[in-house]
């Protein structure tokens, strides 16, 4: 396996529950890839067949390296181009909380994949809580930037995705909640840093 590849699952603990969940010789979608690594490993691993769409220049170029079938395109844009239940599996790994129409993505995203896997940093978690009730924004692993450099234009919690999910149309078949890549099997939303949910379109 790549080097860079077995770096990025080192540091994203969301990528082992989701190969979990994938089944072998799937089709997937990769929303908002990154470098690729997560569909280099599902490929390696499971035999996968499957496009990322990133709008990173530097993103799409790491995926041409670790050969992923990239599309250059901006998620806020939707998915026109692929037709319902085209992909066995669409994935949103932690992109959700980079999106601006976030209710909207949620929608194409099990539109498009007959089984839809969602990660997110949880911002429920309580150092982060602390964090604001001392006064200032969170940093932490699970959200790494400052305030004025982040990626991320939305914050939500296990109980906002939750919350959200029937209101667009998405019914959760499966959870599982991680802090330092263990599994968090109670007081998920204040002791889990990483949620991680296989859905469907209800």
């Amino acid at each position: 396996m790549n080097q860079a590849v077995i770096d990025s699952l080192a540091t994203r603990a969301d990528f082992r529950a989701i190969a979990r969940w994938v089944e072998p010789r799937s089709t997937v979608l990769d929303l908002g890839c990154g470098d690729g690594a997560l569909l280099a490993l599902l490929g390696e691993e499971l035999e996968v067949r499957g496009y990322g769409i990133e709008i990173n220049d530097a993103g799409v170029l790491a995926c041409v390296k670790h050969g992923v079938n990239v599309i250059q395109q901006n998620l806020e844009d939707g998915l026109r181009l692929f037709e319902d239940d085209s992909f066995d599996f669409a994935i949103l790994s932690q992109t959700l909380q980079t999106i601006h129409q976030t209710a909207a993505i949620l929608r194409e995203t099990v539109r498009v994949g007959k089984q839809c896997i969602v990660s997110f940093p949880n911002f429920g978690y309580w150092p982060h809580r602390l964090s604001v009730v001392k006064g200032r924004m969170p940093v932490s692993k699970s959200l790494p930037y400052q305030w004025h450099n982040t990626p991320n234009v939305r914050v939500l919690t296990i109980e906002d995705f939750e919350a959200l999910a029937p209101e667009v149309g998405i019914e959760i078949l499966d959870r599982v909640v991680l802090h330092d890549g263990r599994t968090v099997r109670w007081g998920e939303n204040w002791r889990g840093s990483l949620a991680v949910y296989r859905v469907k379109r209800s």
